[in-house]
């Protein structure tokens, strides 16, 4: 943290739209509308963002550790230009469409009940995430690290096993056919 950085701890923010650039730790953003806003730099460490609008927000080398975010909606971010360093991050019921998780290395992460469409994981490590009751149309898998990824109950998805790592990673007999794509066949039930 540089010096002119501020830092907060244990603070919650209701209906907030404008964040002093620093470090913030331990803290809820509540219903907060960032969409457009430039968040580069900034750290969280422990944080919640709860039904916040995030869409758009720029997170160039922003740190995210062990934070969650729950019913936001998230369009159109770049995870992939977020600080590697301790990056960890879970989400609930949030609207991830168009994000991009590009070579990010994100394993364990907990993606639930949320919409991933057009969201990109190519060449990024998911090793272990849990993709629970997740919409990933046309989400982007290209040479993506998926060893151990539970997609069991997640729907719409298409992932060439050909190009992705998917050893030992759960799929159910429903959504097979998200695994044969390419092949352009037909599966009848």
């Amino acid at each position: 943290m540089q010096e002119s950085e501020i830092y907060i701890q244990d603070k919650t923010f209701n209906k907030a739209e404008f964040l002093t650039k620093g470090e913030y730790e331990n803290c809820v953003f509540n219903n907060s509308d960032f969409a457009n806003k430039d968040f580069s730099a900034f750290k969280f460490i422990d944080c919640q963002f709860i039904g916040c609008n995030l869409s758009m927000l720029k997170l160039n080398k922003t740190g995210f550790q062990d934070v969650a975010f729950k019913d936001c909606k998230m369009l159109g971010l770049r995870f992939d230009n977020c600080n590697e360093f301790g990056l960890s991050i879970s989400f609930d019921g949030c609207q991830l469409n168009h994000a991009s998780f590009y070579k990010s290395k994100i394993k364990k992460t907990i993606f639930k009940n949320s919409q991933l469409q057009g969201t990109e994981f190519a060449e990024a490590d998911l090793t272990e995430a849990v993709f629970d009751h997740c919409d990933l149309s046309e989400a982007i898998f290209d040479h993506t690290i998926l060893v151990k990824a539970d997609f069991s109950t997640s729907y719409h998805y298409s992932i060439d096993p050909t190009i992705n790592q998917i050893s030992k990673a759960k799929f159910s007999i429903l959504s097979i056919a998200g695994l044969l794509d390419k092949y352009d066949i037909v599966i009848t039930p």
